[in-house]
């Protein structure tokens, strides 16, 4: 299925993986009473985090992420990926590591289980991550940047 001006647009494996994400979050929150939040995951993996899961059901959490997406990229013949120089790499995370220590939470935290939970504070963050992944991405176009 192909969407009328985006011709590499893949709107069901969108879907698809948007309700695995919410079902992987559904089972965190209700099986292990834990917020799904990567950051949060990530921190108490390496002993920065505090509450919440043990150490070794984070690592496993950890682990899965890039695991669930070789096993995708396996069972479908592999994609074309292109990535940003290993120094942009390296400064956009150290910025989103900032950003998602300033705004207690990342993306998958605050926009996937906090606001399915109503939290004013995710969807205030969510509404900013938003408008500032659009105005990047309009600067960038703007200065002719898009494929950096």
């Amino acid at each position: 299925m192909t969407l009328p001006g985006f011709p590499e647009a893949a709107p069901l494996a969108g879907l698809a993986g948007g309700v695995l994400i919410g079902l992987a979050a559904a089972v965190m929150l209700l099986g292990l009473g834990r917020i799904a939040g990567v950051s949060g995951l990530a921190a108490k993996a390496v002993g920065l985090g505090g509450s919440g899961i043990a150490s070794g059901g984070a690592w496993m959490f950890v682990i899965g992420l890039p695991l669930g997406a070789l096993i995708v990229v396996l069972a479908s013949g592999g994609i074309n990926a292109t990535f940003a120089s290993p120094a942009t790499l390296a400064i956009a995370g150290l910025v989103v590591g900032i950003g998602t220590r300033l705004g207690s939470g990342c993306t998958s935290g605050h926009g996937v289980c906090g606001v399915s939970r109503l939290s004013a504070r995710s969807i205030v963050a969510t509404l900013t991550f938003m408008a500032t992944g659009i105005a990047t991405v309009a600067i960038m176009n703007a200065l002719g940047l898009e494929g950096l």
